[in-house]
């Protein structure tokens, strides 16, 4: 008997080493390993020395799991024992790790047909395993997923057009559990029939559905759904599936509905109010100089009826009203300026920005002249622009250089200029530097802002819009302003305009 058992371990252990999958021989209700291939020594990860051991000394962490029982039961009873996808508690490494595995016992029989030992086959499908758990557990989140949102899903041959549905899909529509396409469309509002239809046809070239439009489910009651589906293909781009999303989104249309009407309200009010606005600095405009023309006239006529007569303290209170109204009008002026930069478009025209500097210079003859000032200006670019507004824009910055100067010291102002591509648009960056008293670098954004003063007012004349009317300006030609300056130590404003626009009006 031992010369057959010999006899027969040596077939077996041909047929074991030369197998890819991992294979094992035990003799014996005590399970001693008599063979074992590659595969299976790799699988247990104890190392080679395994022949003439025990199979509970190789692997001391199976003795009180269920595969060592199923084993011995094996020999004991001569009937096999095949498991699936079956967890197997492993120490690999130092570390007690769950492998699944299929595998078998095979009982290997005497002449008399008793068993004396155990074959046993396997295959390491952790990793099998492992992905199967996560498609279950993408497949759980998604219906999770499916379920929050309410969504319903179906699937459409398109060769029987059988349906198949799932998720809330005949809660949306209203319809039962054998639905056809023929129920879908009868629930379609008519007026939206066409947006199914056209989006249909699209979908023969694009493969791609998406649309929305109304469906009456039930009691004539108006919802609003969106679908989106994907046309799957055969190999030779026959059509084969549609699978499509249907989501009830009447809420949201609500929602937008009354948002949009929300916004057409807001907008009908605030445009009420620019003209309100507009109308009041019109009257400011009209009504309010109108007076103050006469004070100053009526001023001027009181000094000259009076003559030699107004004495000491008398002469300063005319000049203090003369130059009160002076004021005031300039600052009427100033808002009707402020408040009309957005009422009307102005056309887009070709500027030749020497011309405008030119005609500023003249403009401000008389306060060169009184300040012995020194105008040095760069030869300047053509470009597209409202030519009044471009004027008021480098009018202001002149101005201000000229009118910010220091007293012991005639104002010097240098106008120069350079291109640079931004964003791939040429633009030309202009700079107007002075030297006169400057401000405090803190103050760089803030000295655009409507009404702010740096200066006081008894110090220097002004209302505070000029530089915000230079900014409107600027961003109405799709460009940037900057300032840079130091206390006592003069300014530089940097105007960056595109040399073409790309509207007809701005």
């Amino acid at each position: 008997m031992e010369e057959s058992l010999h006899e027969n371990l040596m077939l077996l252990q041909i047929v074991i080493e030369n197998a890819p999958l991992p294979i094992g021989v035990y003799v014996g209700e005590e399970l001693k390993i008599a063979l074992a291939n590659e595969a299976m020594i790799k699988a247990w990860g104890k190392g080679p020395n395994v022949i003439g051991k025990y199979y509970t000394e190789i692997l001391p962490e199976l003795e009180n799991q269920k595969i060592f029982s199923q084993a011995k039961s094996v020999v004991s009873t001569g009937i096999p024992f095949h498991a699936k996808n079956s967890p197997v508690d492993i120490i690999i490494g130092g570390a007690l790790k769950t492998h699944y595995f299929n595998y078998s016992f095979t009982p290997i029989k005497d002449s008399k047909g008793i068993a004396y030992a155990v074959m046993n086959t396997g295959a390491d499908v952790t990793d099998l395993n492992i992905a199967r758990q996560h498609v279950q557990e993408t497949e759980e989140k998604l219906r999770l997923a499916v379920a929050s949102a309410e969504l319903g899903i179906y699937e459409v041959d398109l060769t029987t057009n059988k349906i198949t549905t799932s998720g809330n899909f005949h809660g949306i529509w209203g319809t039962t559990r054998d639905v056809t396409r023929e129920d879908i469309i009868n629930k379609i509002h008519p007026e939206d029939l066409h947006i199914r239809d056209e989006a249909h046809k699209e979908s023969q070239l694009s493969g791609n559905i998406s649309y929305e439009l109304r469906i009456i489910p039930k009691n004539n009651s108006l919802r609003w759904v969106r679908i989106s589906g994907k046309i799957i293909s055969d190999a030779f781009g026959k059509p084969l599936t549609l699978l499509g999303i249907v989501q009830d989104i009447t809420e949201q249309k609500k929602f937008s509905e009354e948002l949009k009407l929300l916004v057409t309200e807001r907008t009908s009010e605030l445009m009420k109010s620019n003209e309100d606005l507009l109308q009041f600095a019109n009257i400011v405009s009209h009504d309010l100089k109108e007076p103050v023309r006469k004070i100053e006239i009526f001023n001027n006529l009181l000094k000259n009826e009076l003559g030699g007569s107004i004495k000491g303290k008398n002469a300063s209170y005319f000049d203090k009203v003369q130059h009160s109204t002076k004021r005031m009008t300039s600052i009427i002026e100033d808002v009707l300026s402020y408040s009309k930069l957005n009422k009307d478009g102005h056309l887009v025209k070709e500027i030749d920005l020497n011309t405008i500097i030119e005609d500023i210079k003249t403009d401000l003859e008389l306060i060169v002249q009184e300040k012995k000032a020194i105008l040095i200006t760069d030869k300047l670019p053509r470009i597209e622009g409202a030519t009044i507004l471009i004027h008021q824009l480098f009018y202001n910055l002149m101005h201000n250089a000229l009118k910010f100067s220091r007293p012991d010291n005639p104002p010097r102002v240098i106008i120069s200029c350079s291109t640079t591509m931004i964003k791939g648009t040429e633009y030309v960056r202009i700079s107007i530097r002075d030297n006169g008293i400057g401000f405090n670098p803190v103050f760089a954004e803030k000295i655009f802002n409507a009404f702010e003063r740096l200066h006081s007012k008894d110090a220097f004349e002004g209302t505070g819009l000029g530089l915000s009317l230079c900014k409107k300006i600027v961003i109405r030609h799709q460009g940037i302003i900057e300032a840079i300056g130091n206390q006592d130590d003069g300014a530089e404003f940097i105007v960056t305009l595109p040399l073409k626009q790309t509207g007809n009006k701005i």
